[in-house]
């Protein structure tokens, strides 16, 4: 009887268990696995609103990358003496959004072609730059470019700066979501009715 008993209730428990175990693994997503990326098109209010709303983009913060000052100000950085350009950096899904299409949303919602300018802003702390995290960030952005180029859909040669990505300085609260905390402030940045595809 005890050997009976045992071999009814074990392979319950044992299969109650494995089900259980099975259910938790249903109820626990994976978190995706995020990617980073630094850009700098111009005044940062305007880059970060168009991003944050990007299904796929996660997180932005606006700050200064590419300059020689440590721990840069805002007040230093607006009058072009850092070296710093205004940037954003994002954390993205690339299941949901690739790198890819977030450059190509870059050279169309900015001119990509005036060389240390977007609009009336003029100085280095406004140019164009990719920052690349990883070689294949590279080669994404050197075959974009390429295709860019080839386009002829800016009339002129791209001015767009390509170098590794510096240590990014996150910038004062007060300008972190600016256009949220602040609707229609500045901003020059629009997306234009261009192609790339030949």
């Amino acid at each position: 009887m005890r050997k009976t008993l045992f071999g009814i209730i074990f392979p319950f428990i044992l299969g109650h268990s494995i089900t259980t175990l099975a259910a938790e693994k249903k109820v626990t997503p994976k978190a995706p696995v995020l990617e980073t990326a630094t850009l700098a098109a111009g005044c940062f209010w305007g880059v970060e609103e168009f991003y944050r709303k990007i299904p796929g983009v996660v997180e932005t913060q606006v700050g200064y990358a590419g300059g020689a000052k440590e721990k840069p100000a805002y007040k230093d950085v607006a009058a072009g003496i850092t070296g710093h350009a205004e940037s954003l950096e994002l954390k993205f899904d690339p299941s949901k959004v690739t790198y890819e299409e977030l450059l190509v949303w870059f050279f169309k919602f900015h001119d990509p072609t005036t060389k240390n300018r977007q609009g009336n802003d003029v100085g280095s702390q406004y140019r164009s730059a990719i920052f690349y995290h990883s070689d294949a960030q590279k080669a994404v952005a050197e075959k974009v470019m390429a295709k860019v180029e080839k386009s002829k859909a800016w009339k002129a040669k791209l001015s767009t700066e390509l170098s590794p990505a510096p240590k990014f300085y996150p910038a004062e609260p007060e300008h972190q979501k600016y256009l949220v905390k602040n609707p229609g402030g500045y901003d020059n940045h629009y997306l234009r009715k261009i192609s790339f595809d030949n």
